[in-house]
């Protein structure tokens, strides 16, 4: 139960950690005036903490599975509860949020809204997908070679919201530019 408790404590320190970024720093500001656009701000922080996250879990499994101290397996009444369970209840949060139009910019929408729940999207997107084989076999294939289908799905997910966040903006100015 304490590893449960630490796992928390890392996904709100991180998220904490990325706010704070963003909000009691100039990069806030930056990401502002270098993406004015709202939905590819919302994407390019998802992305960030798609990404930070998917290293994250990785290193800690890597710790559980070599007996690194503090890490070990969530069980909860003798049952290995897996990573995606809680990626899937962030996910189903920040989709409640989002159709109740929460951070989305319309209305009285606010700027950290906005960002909070890009950030936890990352991190819901990034605990689901790690565990991708799992979905696939029925069964923990995490470090063998079926595991490898988990890489793939972070790797192409990881690439439509990078895509998302900047693809459109440079595909816009290289077609300017030529025009000119």
């Amino acid at each position: 139960m304490a590893y449960t408790w630490f796992i928390l404590l890392l996904a709100v320190s991180g998220t904490a950690l990325m706010l704070l970024l963003l909000h009691g720093t100039g990069l806030g500001t930056l990401l502002h005036d270098r993406i004015p656009d709202r939905p590819r701000r919302r994407l390019f922080v998802a992305t960030v903490s798609f990404f930070l996250t998917f290293g994250g879990v990785r290193r800690v499994v890597y710790c559980i599975t070599h007996q690194i101290p503090p890490f070990h397996f969530v069980i909860m009444h003798g049952r290995h509860v897996h990573h995606l369970v809680f990626g899937i209840i962030i996910l189903l949060a920040v989709g409640y949020a989002w159709l109740a139009e929460i951070g989305v910019g319309a209305g009285s929408s606010s700027l950290l809204a906005s960002r909070l729940l890009s950030i936890l999207y990352g991190v819901g997107a990034a605990l689901t997908l790690d565990e991708f084989a799992l979905w696939l076999n029925l069964r923990d294939v995490y470090w063998s070679a079926e595991g490898r289908a988990s890489i793939d799905a972070v790797v192409l997910f990881g690439a439509l919201l990078a895509a998302g966040a900047w693809g459109a903006p440079l595909v816009s100015r290289r077609a300017q530019k030529k025009s000119s």
